[in-house]
């Protein structure tokens, strides 16, 4: 049985980029903090990429490994931080991974709804204007893809407010659609909870994941290719708009 670990501090607060902290431990090239502005990547998200700053010494934080007691970070070279530790996340990057997530929802949303539940198979967030997300699907017509781009952009434009709210995890398994991923959801949290990120009115799904605030702050996206990945999995390219 595989260790429940706390969920990440940056998952509740996706708009602090930087923190200060002593470490609870530290060995060559690793501390552990209890603390971070960090995301350590999940669920087709990438993790934030930064820097660790003590007594003047600055490093790139180059990987995280869990504990039950924080967040192991893992520094380029050898040393072992010491003293108060500054973290510090890349500030746009973090932007473009919540953008992506929100957009990956409301797709997933979409696809949802036009397509009498399918589910959806993966997410690959990247570091450009272009992402992914796959679903179980067999086949699309040119008028049910854009009746997705449609709806997306439809959401993006009301600037609907993102929320999130903890719940019992085995009431939100009982609840239809508030999993939607095929294969893999969320991990039940060390106190039994799990986490729902609700877009007001439109959609609500367990997700550990960060987001904007309001769908109004993505970019309006272009459907720009679907390929077929499989008998029963299509995967969507989709576009971030200027």
């Amino acid at each position: 049985m595989s260790a429940s670990y706390p969920r990440p501090y940056a998952v509740d607060h996706p708009h602090q980029h930087a923190l200060e902290g002593h470490a609870l431990d530290a060995r060559p090239g690793a501390v552990l903090l209890a603390r971070s502005p960090f995301y350590p990547g999940g669920g087709g998200q990438l993790a934030d990429r930064g820097t660790l700053t003590w007594n003047g010494i600055v490093r790139d934080v180059v990987g995280f490994e869990h504990s039950l007691d924080g967040l192991w970070h893992l520094i380029a070279g050898d040393m072992a931080p010491a003293g108060l530790i500054h973290l510090q996340i890349a500030t746009s990057f973090r932007q473009l991974m919540c953008e992506q997530h929100t957009v990956a929802h409301l797709v997933n949303s979409a696809v949802y709804r036009l397509f009498d539940g399918a589910l959806l198979t993966g997410v690959r967030m990247t570091d450009g204007t272009e992402f992914s997300v796959d679903f179980d699907l067999t086949k699309l017509s040119p008028e049910q893809l854009r009746a997705v781009e449609d709806a997306v952009n439809a959401a993006i434009a009301d600037d609907r407010p993102v929320r999130a709210f903890d719940m019992n995890y085995d009431d939100a398994q009982a609840k239809d659609g508030l999993f939607r991923a095929k294969s893999v959801a969320p991990p039940r949290q060390p106190n039994g909870l799990i986490r729902i990120v609700d877009i007001d009115g439109l959609d609500q799904q367990a997700c550990g994941g960060t987001h904007l605030a309001s769908t109004g702050q993505a970019r309006r996206i272009r459907i720009l290719k679907v390929d077929n990945k499989g008998r029963q999995n299509r995967r969507f390219r989709i576009g971030l708009t200027d």
